[in-house]
């Protein structure tokens, strides 16, 4: 059992220590974990409000250690059209095992909140942020996996809250699949979005497609943000990457660890 994305209060937006998320892990029989704090970046916002410093992490993590779990150290970094030098700077300061790289935003504008929402057209805009996560991974070589393909559909402000079809947006989704599978990245299987939006993000069928065009890299992660959601529904997410891989990824050092299931 593994959960490859998790938040602490190292995030801006995490509530509970990496003690309390890694002993809650412990509880919910995982036996591998990597914490995935934010480094996102807006231009709009001091960066102290959406990122950690190198410093914070250390203090966080270094030493930190349960006995009968594995903790690996990554980060989920805010890919955008602009920050390509930002990012590669800061995954230099730590020696990262892993790292997510996830778009939560358009135009600096963050796509969870109502604001954003105002006025838009809720399909035009679903295809604008998968044209925005194309651009994105076509620009970007410094992740690993992709984090939450869909993460669009469990934001609070939709208008329109679903589990999107994969036919509403298949052509840029396949060209997105390709990039990632022609730079050797991943996918996520992330499960937040299953009593939120009642899927995984994304569910079986962009996965089942992944895999159709060649992809292999795939790991779990439940986006826990509180220690009460550590490991939630992974036991799944690893039964439906049975189904269709076979296998599970883990990292060390940057490099993915294939686990047979």
């Amino acid at each position: 059992m593994f959960d490859y994305h998790m938040h602490t209060v190292v995030s801006y937006d995490g509530h509970d220590t990496p003690t309390e998320m890694a002993q809650a892990a412990l509880k919910a029989g995982l036996k591998e974990i990597c914490f995935t704090d934010h480094l996102d970046y807006m231009l709009s916002l001091p960066r102290e409000q959406t990122s950690y410093t190198p410093e914070a992490y250390r203090c966080a993590y270094d030493g930190l250690q349960i006995p009968g779990l594995t903790i690996r150290h990554g980060a989920e970094v805010g890919l955008t059209p602009w920050n390509k030098d930002d990012i590669c700077r800061d995954l230099r300061a730590y020696p990262y095992d892993f790292v997510l790289g996830s778009v939560h935003f358009i135009d600096d504008e963050d796509i969870y909140f109502p604001e954003f929402w105002v006025g838009r057209d809720f399909l035009a805009t679903e295809r604008l942020y998968f044209q925005e996560i194309l651009h994105c991974v076509q620009l970007h070589d410094d992740f690993d996996v992709l984090g939450h393909l869909t993460y669009i559909s469990k934001c609070k402000g939709h208008p329109c809250p679903r589990i999107i079809p994969l036919e509403d947006h298949k052509e840029v989704i396949a060209e997105i699949l390709k990039v990632l599978i022609s730079k050797g990245k991943g996918m996520e299987i992330n499960t937040s979005g299953v009593d939120r939006c009642g899927d995984y993000l994304p569910g079986v069928p962009y996965l089942n497609f992944f895999k159709e065009l060649g992809g292999e890299i795939v790991t779990v992660g439940s986006d826990a943000h509180s220690a009460d959601r550590v490991g939630q529904y992974t036991c799944d997410a690893i039964a439906i990457a049975r189904e269709i891989f076979g296998h599970v990824c883990t990292f060390q050092g940057r490099q993915p660890i294939f686990h047979k299931l």
